[in-house]
């Protein structure tokens, strides 16, 4: 790690808004699970996620835009995540919070029906085979996320790697869980909301090399059907 990046981990672990958990809860529950909203934002609004949040532009983005609601980004890239936690604290966002965890951690850290919906924007495509499960929207990955979201919580994916966008939609499909909308090319679609209106920096260097935005929305299933 350079300098730099050093540097900014250092004074990332100082931010009131940036949770970064000691070893030991990486084998325990969490002191916050069940209660991010009351001893963390102290407030009793909706929480919703970002994973792998990287520079935190979706949790700072959409903190700005409903200030009504608690946004918290989840990374392990404690430098990247400076500068979203940064930008938060220096323009008083106070609903935009940052969790250091490796994402396979993720249900020791929230409680059943703690969380309202799932924010991921960009992730790692994971492309080798051997490493599907490691996709962000991988079964596996979705069966941690359903122990803690509310009935109904809406997932959105954006990316521009076509191979996950397909990947996920599969997924969706095998294991019966609801697609709300999809779209191979998210600006050439008249929908505004969050999905346009905020743009992350890599976003804006696909779009400056012509390349398509692929975004969907779907819910969980409750049970898998047989």
């Amino acid at each position: 790690m350079g300098k730099n990046k050093l540097q900014r981990f250092a004074e990332t672990t100082t931010f009131k808004n940036f949770v970064q958990p000691e070893k030991y809860f990486f084998t325990e529950d969490f002191y916050f699970k069940g209660n991010w909203c009351s001893n963390f934002f102290k407030n009793n609004n909706a929480l919703y996620l970002e994973l792998g949040c990287g520079k935190g532009e979706y949790t700072v983005g959409l903190a700005r835009i409903h200030p009504y609601n608690n946004y918290l980004g989840v990374d392990i890239k404690g430098a990247r995540m400076w500068r979203g936690a940064k930008t938060a604290l220096n323009e008083n966002i106070e609903n935009a919070g940052f969790l250091r965890i490796r994402i396979n951690q993720i249900s020791r850290f929230f409680a059943k029906g703690e969380v309202n919906g799932i924010w991921i924007t960009f992730p790692d495509p994971q492309p080798k085979q051997a490493k599907a499960g490691k996709r962000l929207t991988s079964p596996e990955f979705l069966e941690e996320y359903k122990k803690f979201l509310k009935p109904g919580a809406i997932i959105h994916l954006k990316t521009d790697n076509l191979p996950l966008f397909d990947y996920t939609l599969e997924i969706i499909e095998q294991h019966h869980h609801k697609l709300l909308m999809k779209t191979y090319d998210l600006y050439s679609e008249s929908i505004d909301n969050e999905a346009k209106n905020i743009q992350t920096f890599y976003e804006k260097m696909f779009l400056a090399e012509d390349k398509k935005i692929c975004y969907l929305q779907f819910c969980l299933s409750p049970d898998e059907k047989k």
